[in-house]
Parts: structure tokens; sequence; C-alpha cells
């Protein structure tokens, strides 16, 4: 196990940090991310919406400033 943790970015973030949190975890461009939460949110009727919220309220903040 590499010990790698996720958290909700301080340095790549446009509204709360969750897709750029996703996209240091994962080694991904944020935007690619972005990209498809906008995509699903689109295609979901908003579900996706209420799931990046709720994942906004779950994963914590980065610790590092």
């Amino acid at each position: 196990m590499n010990g790698k943790k996720l958290y909700r970015s301080n340095r790549d973030k446009m509204l709360l940090g969750v897709c750029g949190g996703m996209g240091e975890y994962f080694e991904v461009d944020p935007t690619l991310i972005r990209l498809g939460v906008a995509l699903l949110t689109m295609f979901s009727c908003g579900t996706m919406l209420l799931a990046y919220f709720i994942a906004a309220i779950i994963i914590p903040q980065d610790p590092v400033l």
C-alpha cells in the first residue's frame, strides 16, 4: 500500500476542491474529472451534483497549505 489519502485540494480547486483532490489522488488531470462530473450531472438530471456536495462533506480538506 502506498499510503495515499484522498483529500479535497487546496491548490487546484474551482468550487470545493473535490475534483482537484481526486485528480491528485488518481494522478489524472483534474480538468478531465471536472468534465466527467459535468457530463454526468447533465445526464443524471442533477443527481451527480448531489453526489459532488456529499463528497465535499465526506472528504476532508487537505491539511497541507
